[in-house]
C-alpha cells in the first residue's frame, strides 16, 4: 500500500492548529511593577471556549498515528521483525528530538535559577515550554501498544474502537455520577481508551474498514455532534475542549466522554473530507507547502511557545506593545500583528535548529534498533522512565514551584538512553529513513 499524502495532510492539519490555538488563546499583560503575566484566556474571557472545537484537532493525530502505524508494523513484521525492535524504533524517533529540547531548556532553568531569576516568573516560563508535553507520554504507551491493538483489530475490526469507546464513555461519566477523587484515579485510564478509540479507527481506516461508501463517516460525523451537543447542553460538561481553571469537570483532563463524542465526529468529518482533499494534494505547490510542514513537524510541536517568551521580552518587558482592555475589540485587532510577528520568530527558530534536526535524525538512524531486538529489558525499562518523565513535565512543567526537577530530569535522560542502547540484531527493520522521513515518522 503506497504512501497515502492525505494522512501526511491530517497530521500537518492538526500540527499547524495546535501552534495557531496555542498562540491565539495566549494573552500577555504588563503589570505595573514591569513584570509580565499571562490571564488565561479561556476562563477571563469564557465565550473564547467554543473556539476549542476548532482547534482540538488532536483526534486526527491519533487517526493518522493509527493509520500510519499499522502500515509500518505490518511491514517489520512480515519482514521478520520483533516487537521490541519495532517499538524501540519509533519510540527513538520521537524521544531525540525531545530530549534534546528538554535538555536545553532545563540548561536555561538551572542557569536562571542559578542567576536569582524569580521563583514564580521560572515557574510560568516552565509551564508554557511544557504545556504540549500531555500528548507525548499518551503517545509513547499507545505506540507501545501497537502490536497487541493491531492484533485485536485482524480478530475483531471495528468492535474494537466501538468496545474502547463505550467503556470510555462510562468510565467519562463516573466524574459525573461519583467520587470525584475516585473518578480522577481511574479516569486515568481514559487517557488510552479514548484517543486509543481514533488511534483503532485508523487501522479500520487503513485497511477499508470505514471507507465503504458514506454511511458509516455521516453516521460518525452526525451521531458524535449529536451525543456532544447533548452532553455539553442539557448534560453536565463544559464545551471547552481544553482544561480551564476552575471547571469542576474537564473534557481533558483526564479525556471525558464528550471528548469521546467531539473525536468520532472529527473522524468522520475528516473520512468525508478525504476524497477532495486529496484532489487537492494532487497539485504540486499544495503537496510541497504540506511536506514543508510535515518535515518540521516535531520541531514546530516542541518549540512553537519559545516565540512568545521572545516576544513577551522584546515588546512587553519593555513596554512596547499597545495594552487595550483584554479581551476587547482592540485587543483581538492586535492578535493579528501578533500571530505574524510569532510565525515570523518560529520561522528563525526552525530555520536555527536546521542543523540540530539533520543531527538528530542521522543519530536515529545510527542508534535505531535492530528488528531482532527481542523484548530486552532495557528497552521497556528505558521507555517506562521516558513516559514518566515526561508525564511530570506535562503535568507540572520544567520549573514547578521554581526549583529544577532533578529526578525526571535523569528519568528522561537516562530512559533516551535505555532505549538508544538497543542495537539488537537482524537488521535495521524497514530500512533507514531519510532525515525528513524520520522526523515525520517520530510525529
Amino acid at each position: 500500500m503506497g504512501r497515502d499524502r492525505y494522512v501526511d495532510f491530517l497530521r500537518a492539519w492538526a500540527i499547524g492548529l495546535v501552534v495557531l490555538g496555542h498562540w491565539l488563546i495566549t494573552g500577555l499583560e504588563r503589570h505595573s511593577d514591569g513584570s509580565v503575566g499571562a490571564p488565561e484566556l479561556l476562563a477571563t474571557v469564557p465565550w473564547t471556549q467554543w473556539l476549542t472545537l476548532g482547534f482540538q484537532v488532536m483526534p486526527l493525530f491519533f487517526l493518522a498515528g493509527g493509520y500510519a502505524a499499522g502500515g509500518s508494523w505490518v511491514r517489520a513484521r512480515d519482514a521478520g521483525g520483533t516487537v521490541g525492535g519495532w517499538v524501540g524504533q519509533r519510540a527513538l524517533r520521537l524521544l531525540l528530538p525531545t530530549a534534546a529540547y528538554s535538555g536545553l531548556v532545563l540548561l536555561a532553568v538551572g542557569v536562571c535559577g542559578a542567576a536569582g531569576v524569580d521563583r514564580d516568573t521560572l515557574a510560568l516560563v516552565g509551564w508554557a515550554m511544557a504545556m504540549q508535553f500531555w500528548f507525548l507520554p499518551v503517545y509513547l504507551v499507545i505506540t507501545a501498544l501497537t502490536p497487541v491493538l493491531y492484533g485485536l483489530h485482524l480478530r475483531w475490526g471495528l468492535r474494537v474502537p466501538l468496545g474502547m469507546g463505550l467503556v470510555g464513555g462510562g468510565v467519562g461519566m463516573l466524574g459525573v455520577v461519583g467520587d470525584s477523587s475516585a473518578a480522577g484515579v481511574v479516569g486515568t485510564v481514559n487517557y488510552l481508551l479514548v484517543w486509543g478509540v481514533a488511534y483503532q479507527l485508523g487501522f479500520c481506516w487503513r485497511d477499508g474498514l470505514l471507507s465503504r461508501g458514506r454511511v458509516v463517516p455521516v453516521g460518525m460525523a452526525v451521531g458524535g455532534v449529536v451525543v456532544f451537543a447533548g452532553l455539553v447542553g442539557p448534560g453536565p460538561f463544559p464545551v471547552s475542549l481544553i482544561l480551564v481553571t476552575g471547571q469542576e469537570l474537564s473534557n481533558t483532563d483526564p479525556p471525558s466522554a464528550a471528548m469521546l463524542a467531539w473525536a468520532v465526529a472529527q473522524v468522520g468529518v475528516a473520512l468525508l473530507l478525504a476524497p477532495g482533499v486529496r484532489r487537492l494534494l494532487a497539485g504540486v505547490g499544495v503537496w510541497a507547502a504540506v511536506r514543508a510542514v510535515g518535515g518540521g513537524s516535531m520541531a514546530l510541536y516542541l518549540w512553537h511557545m519559545l516565540p512568545v517568551l521572545v516576544v513577551a521580552a522584546a515588546f512587553y518587558l519593555t513596554g512596547l506593545a499597545p495594552q487595550p482592555g483584554y479581551g476587547s475589540l482592540g485587543w483581538w485587532v492586535l492578535r493579528v500583528p501578533w500571530l505574524v510577528v510569532l510565525g515570523l520568530v518560529l520561522a528563525g527558530v526552525v530555520w536555527a535548529l536546521r542543523p540540530l534536526e539533520r543531527a538528530l535524525a542521522s543519530l536515529s538512524v545510527r542508534l535505531r534498533p535492530g528488528s531482532g531486538v527481542r523484548w530486552a529489558w532495557r528497552m521497556w525499562a528505558g521507555l517506562g522512565l521516558s513516559v514518566w518523565a515526561l508525564a511530570y513535565f506535562a503535568g507540572h512543567g520544567f520549573a514547578y514551584g521554581g526549583t529544577f526537577p532533578v529526578w525526571p530530569s535523569v528519568g528522561l535522560g537516562a530512559g533516551t538512553v535505555l532505549v538508544a542502547l538497543n542495537r539488537g540484531a537482524g537488521g535495521r527493520g524497514e530500512g533507514a529513513p531519510t532525515s525528513q522521513r524520520a522526523l515525520e515518522e517520530a510525529a
